[in-house]
């Protein structure tokens, strides 16, 4: 509203004649048919003189543009302050140059701002028969257009409701001071082509354009600047912006916004959506290819990009695949499990990495990964035994050794294990093996039968507790111990807590979903026959050693056995010499 206050008079009366001029040359006069039309004009004191001949200049122009007549435009002017004051009637003047002058006649009231009195008489009085208004039957349209430059001081709303009901169509032009919410409670829906308020000379130049327009059915869009970034679309007394494909309005109903397709959400893509102006395309993550469909990805080595199944490991070979295992084991006719290790007896405790780092989803991985490795194992009370232990800011035994005697049952189990989340305390975990996981109570077979103890820590990130001194712990109580790490886990530690030489027990992972290639590295080695018992030893009763052993037990028994016979077959000697004496 401050736009016209700060204007000088000199720059407001050097604007009038343009802005009216620019009104009556706007194009040829239209053709509308019948329509009687009043001005409700605030004339109060608050309106300063230069701002009344704002309001003048603003009718002459505009009648200008109107095909004024008995049959065609009546045209009536009220103006009000504390009163109301009829300057035409509808009756009155059929030729437009009588309503110019009458208008430029018009003395300012200078009074109160009475504007729901005005309303009233304008529905009262205004559009009545008496006062020229062409009866209800012929369906003349009846316009009343307001223009006032301050707050009512009567109540609008009401009245200008009974107004509306009754068939006239009210326009509220606001000058400057105006209250919009006043201007609201006037008008007729839709407010947005309804409603007006002038700070500008463009804007008092805008009013009259749409106006004329709407009676008119002019091209807007040709004959105004209308500011559209992209279209400008013609509507009934108004105009409005449209956007190409592609786009969306701004919030300014001007400028044009390129249409995010990518976040709607129908795109398609399998893996990435990348937005150009006015569409999309697909674009595959590394290691993929787009396919022909432009919307799904083909992995460039299938092995890293789904679910292969090779049990050992898998080559890729164009669009295809095949598995192959280790040497000394023998492809399955499923093509894709290998022999399983048969002949090795281990004890695998397993400490799985529970923090709040892996995430639910890669858990999930993990308990798959575990299930694989259980896969080549033969899992049973005399061959391998397997514990799991689940390590966060605490520990806990998801269960020991000797508790299941089949795979069956173990991946049943591991499937089971639910995510713990929180810190990763892989010191206290190690300590927990150590302490309790490779004892006969839980399952662990004696040292004496010199089955191998194997750990398998898996983690992807850094300790928050030291883990030096029960890794060591772990290397001088005999355990084998491998470390697996994926993501963030920090090869130092993983070192550390890895038996000598570290290349063969330690393996990483940049990533859940491509750790199974670990496996092939970790079936080598948990055999025993693979090598996992390098360095132990794992005695058996059909061992040369063992043979010798058992040989010279024996020996010495038979020895000791022909010894007491000798002292018995003497002693019954010596009794039937006594018997033979006494006969």
């Amino acid at each position: 509203m401050r736009g016209l206050l700060s204007w000088p008079l000199a720059t407001l009366l050097l604007l009038l004649q343009p802005w009216e001029t620019q009104l009556q040359s706007a194009g040829p006069r239209c053709h509308t048919g019948p329509m009687d039309l009043v001005f409700v004009i605030d004339s109060s004191r608050s309106v300063r003189p230069f701002e009344f001949e704002t309001m003048r200049q603003f009718l002459v122009g505009l009648l200008r543009s109107l095909d004024v007549g008995r049959n065609a435009t009546r045209v009536g002017v009220i103006q009000y302050s504390s009163q109301v004051q009829s300057v035409f009637p509808l009756r009155a003047f059929s030729r437009r140059e009588d309503m110019e002058r009458a208008i430029r006649d018009l003395v300012p009231l200078a009074q109160g701002t009475m504007t729901g009195l005005a309303i009233q008489y304008a529905m009262n009085v205004a559009f009545s028969e008496a006062e020229g208004a062409r009866a209800p039957e012929e369906r003349v349209p009846r316009v009343a257009v307001i223009v006032t430059d301050g707050r009512p001081q009567d109540r609008v709303a009401e009245v200008a409701a009974q107004a509306r009901a009754r068939g006239i169509e009210i326009y509220a032009v606001g000058v400057q001071r105006a209250d919009v919410g006043s201007l609201r409670a006037m008008a007729s829906p839709p407010l947005d082509e309804h409603v007006f308020l002038v700070e500008s000379f463009d804007r008092i130049q805008e009013f009259g354009l749409q106006f004329q327009g709407r009676l008119c059915g002019k091209d807007l869009c040709a004959e105004w600047g209308h500011g559209c970034q992209h279209q400008c679309v013609n509507a009934p007394g108004t105009f409005y912006c449209a956007c190409n494909s592609g786009y969306k309005l701004a919030a300014d109903k001007k400028r044009c916004l390129a249409i995010d397709l990518c976040a709607e959400g129908a795109h398609g893509c399998e893996h990435h959506c990348v937005n150009s102006p006015g569409s999309y395309f697909c674009r595959c993550r590394l290691g993929y290819v787009l396919q022909q469909d432009q919307r799904s990805c083909r992995v460039k080595d299938l092995c890293n990009g789904v679910d292969h199944g090779c049990e050992f490991q898998c080559v890729s070979e164009g669009l295809s695949y095949r598995c192959l295992c280790p040497e000394g084991r023998q492809l399955q006719a499923d093509g894709k499990s290998c022999n399983r290790c048969r002949e090795g007896h281990v004890d695998l405790v397993l400490l799985v990495d529970g923090s709040k780092s892996v995430r639910p989803q890669n858990f999930e991985l993990v308990k798959r990964f575990v299930n694989q490795i259980v896969d080549f194992l033969d899992v049973s009370p005399e061959g391998t035994r397997i514990g799991l232990v689940q390590f966060s800011s605490r520990v806990r035994t998801e269960f020991p050794l000797g508790r299941y005697g089949t795979a069956a049952e173990v991946k049943q189990a591991v499937l089971a294990v639910e995510y713990m989340e929180r810190g990763t305390m892989t010191g206290l975990a190690l300590r927990h093996m150590v302490e309790h996981s490779f004892s006969e109570a839980q399952g662990a077979r004696p040292r004496v039968l010199n089955v191998p103890r194997v750990g398998l820590v898996f983690t992807d990130g850094r300790s928050q507790d030291d883990i030096s001194v029960w890794a060591a712990r772990a290397k001088e109580e005999g355990i084998v111990m491998y470390a697996v790490g994926v993501g963030k886990a920090v090869e130092e530690e993983l070192r550390q807590i890895a038996s000598e030489p570290a290349e063969l027990h330690v393996s990483y992972s940049p990533d859940f979903s491509t750790m199974t290639h670990l496996l092939e590295n970790l079936k080598g080695s948990i055999c025993p026959e693979e090598g996992i018992s390098a360095g132990t030893e794992l005695r058996s009763p059909c061992e040369c050693e063992s043979l010798v052993e058992f040989q010279d037990r024996t020996l010495g028994a038979l020895e000791s056995l022909t010894q007491k016979l000798a002292h018995l077959t003497a002693r019954l000697e010596n009794l039937e010499n006594q018997l033979a004496t006494r006969k």
